[in-house]
Order: C-alpha cells, then sequence, then structure tokens
C-alpha cells in the first residue's frame, strides 16, 4: 500500500511542477491548458489567489512582499508525503494527507466559487490528494490491525 501511496505523491509531484510551470509563463501566452472558457489553468495560475499571501487590491506591482506559489505548496507537501510513505510512517503520512486534501478542497473552492474558472492540474491534483487519503485510511487500519494480531497472539 505504501508503494501505491509513493506512486501518486510521485504523479502530485509532477502535477504540481506543471502547475508552477504554468504559473512562472508569461500570461501573455497561452497555457496548454486553457480548453475552455471555464478551464483555463492560465488564468487560475495568475490569479492573485495563486500566491500566498494573496496580493491584495491596493498592493503596488513590484512591491517587495514575499509571495509563495500555491503550486510551490503542492510540491512540498507531495514530498513529504512520498518520503513518510517510503519510510514506513503510516500515521505521518495520513497527517500529512489530510492537511493536502483540506487545502486542495479549499482551493477547488476558490476556483468554484470565486475565480469561477477551473484549473486541470489543480482538478488532477485534487483527485490525486483524494486517492492517497483513501489509500492511507486502509494503511492505517491495515497496519493496526496486524499490530493487534500479532500483540493478541503473542
Amino acid at each position: 500500500m505504501r508503494f501505491l501511496i509513493a506512486l501518486l505523491a510521485l504523479a502530485g509531484l509532477i502535477d504540481s511542477a506543471l502547475a508552477l510551470r504554468i504559473h512562472y509563463q508569461d500570461p501573455s501566452q497561452a497555457p496548454p491548458c486553457a480548453v475552455t472558457e471555464k478551464f483555463d489553468c492560465g488564468a487560475v495560475n495568475h490569479s492573485r489567489f495563486a500566491e500566498f499571501p494573496p496580493a491584495s487590491f491596493d498592493e503596488a506591482p513590484g512591491s517587495k512582499k514575499v509571495h509563495v506559489p500555491v503550486a510551490l505548496f503542492g510540491i512540498i507537501g507531495y514530498g513529504l508525503i512520498l518520503l513518510t510513505a517510503l519510510a514506513k510512517l503510516p500515521w505521518l503520512t495520513l497527517q500529512l494527507a489530510e492537511i493536502g486534501f483540506a487545502f486542495a478542497a479549499f482551493l477547488s473552492y476558490m476556483e468554484a466559487y470565486i475565480l469561477e474558472k477551473w484549473c486541470i492540474y489543480c482538478l488532477w491534483s485534487m483527485g490525486i490528494i483524494t486517492a492517497i487519503l483513501l489509500c492511507n485510511i486502509l494503511w492505517v487500519i491495515i497496519h493496526r490491525n496486524r499490530k493487534t494480531v500479532t500483540f493478541l497472539g503473542s
């Protein structure tokens, strides 16, 4: 199970790296994922919510405030999930997956109700983190049952 989670985390890492590439792409170029008016990852990845903290409306362009791209959080999060899964740490991996799922759900909410545009990379990431969370719940249950059986059997 942990190898499946690690493989999914690697897919999420690649997905987040592709989203980060779109974030740093020149906004005047059409990104490869600008499919329709509602599915435009360029618009999503260049919005004021694509960075943390979000840029305020009165912030001057080129200000010295540090903004971290949201896709970078995805890269870091998936990397940590990958490492903890390979290190056989099911509970820590579960906690990271829960945080990642909550983060992805919040970003999906922002896309649906504030930006009213969808990013294909973000939707893939939501699917990947959901699969990681479900696999991780199974892994923790299996891991816990094995410990209980081993304890009762000795």
